[in-house]
């Protein structure tokens, strides 16, 4: 069994699982932008998902000749260590429910501040309680004025939010009255510019046609290809799914770290603990599992105003198939390697890769073109929230001890 022994390696593990784990929420919104439904990207997302847990468990827990302390992946699945089964797999569920959610809340509240958002709960109960639950490894000197600027971070993201809403509706209140009025589309609006936004939105290729990133035009032709629909809707719905995710998110990593070190002592004596393979291998069947029961009920019985849809329409949909299932494959190894180095440097340190929002705000303004046009207030302070973002990962990663 491979295990990250250093605190470089542990290092190491957690930039490239920051890097995976900001990315795939740039796809899965990408894929609902395109009108795609999130219920069958997220199917699509959970099987690939899973299938990167596999991958890992048999490629690392295999590694080596195990001992009667660390066994092998596939003879700790014959040992008697349910307890430490029962934590990761409620890590799994509370991680999937959040990630269920945050799909929904991309739309209402946007990527970038739906990832500060749910990242600064994670960060603020999550990072507490794995602190304590390791003993204290982690140097609490460095870790809490880490968290301390992950919060500051948050309220600019906030301030992001707020002045980037205030820019969107100076531009929406200066559209021609003939296509928008009051947040509604008026039904006889050009049919030539819906054909040149779905174009463009569909291909992500510019033309001379296109509306321009960040235009008030752009705005209202994005609503109507996406396929959760948020115009004239309140914020506030967005906010409270946001607000679940983040609460979700904040419990899987210290039921992982429960479930691998086993603080409370509950398996029996002489019983190893679950290597970090095992715990993954089992957290995600149950990510796995109330994803596909909960998906399949959405299909038939959707929520936010979404059409029905089924299991037939969900098997003959290949737009963007492989897009969503990358998305897993990235989330499934981005969260194997946190906990891989969570489990060598400490699970509060390993949260460090909840600074995730660094990434997806790239993404959101590469891909998605936010914040474009947008007013020299807002830019100062996407300015000052990247920056703190990025002295919270130093200072976070460098709170990390070593697990004797």
């Amino acid at each position: 069994m491979y295990l990250v022994e250093s605190k470089g390696g542990a290092i190491a593990c957690m930039l490239v699982a920051l890097l995976f784990l900001g990315t795939w929420p740039a796809i899965l919104t990408l894929l609902e932008r395109r009108g795609r439904l999130p219920q069958h990207t997220y199917l699509d997302y959970t099987i690939t998902n899973l299938l990167a847990a596999v991958i890992i468990a048999f490629a690392f827990g295999e590694i080596g000749s195990g001992t009667i302390e660390k066994p092998n992946f596939i003879n700790q699945l014959y040992q008697d260590n349910w307890p430490s089964v029962m934590f990761a797999m409620g890590g799994g569920i509370v991680l999937s429910l959040g990630n269920l959610a945050t799909q929904y809340a991309w739309a209402f509240v946007g990527l970038s501040v739906t990832e500060v958002i749910t990242s600064s709960i994670t960060v603020v109960i999550g990072t507490t309680l794995n602190y304590f639950l390791d003993d204290k490894i982690n140097k609490a000197e460095i870790l809490f004025p880490g968290v301390g600027c992950f919060l500051i971070a948050v309220c600019l993201g906030s301030a992001v939010h707020s002045s980037n809403a205030a820019d969107n509706k100076a531009k929406l209140s200066n559209f021609s009255n003939n296509d928008y009025k009051d947040g509604i589309m008026i039904q006889n609006a050009s049919a030539s510019k819906e054909s040149h936004a779905d174009k463009y939105l569909e291909n992500g290729s510019a033309t001379k046609e296109k509306e321009k990133f960040g235009t008030a035009g752009f705005l209202i032709e994005l609503e109507k290809t996406r396929a959760i629909k948020v115009i004239g809707k309140g914020n506030f719905i967005g906010l409270v799914i946001t607000f679940f995710a983040g609460i979700c998110f904040s419990l899987f990593s210290p039921a992982f770290n429960l479930a691998t070190n086993d603080q409370w002592d509950t398996l029996k004596d002489g019983v190893p603990h679950l290597s970090v393979y095992t715990a993954f291998f089992y957290f995600s069947i149950s990510c796995f599992v109330i994803a596909i029961i909960l998906n399949i009920t959405f299909l038939y019985h959707p929520v936010l105003d979404l059409p029905k849809s089924s299991l037939k329409s969900y098997l003959c949909d290949w737009n963007g198939r492989g897009w969503a299932l990358l998305a897993g494959l990235l989330c499934g190894f981005g969260n194997g390697l946190q906990f891989m180095g969570g489990q060598a440097a400490g699970y509060a340190a390993a949260d460090a890769v909840q600074a995730l929002p660094l990434v997806s705000t790239f993404w959101g303004i590469v891909l998605f073109g936010e914040y474009r046009r947008s007013s020299r207030r807002t830019y100062i302070l996407l300015v000052g929230m990247l920056s703190m973002f990025i002295v919270a990962v130093g200072v976070l990663m460098a709170s990390s001890g070593h697990r004797k």
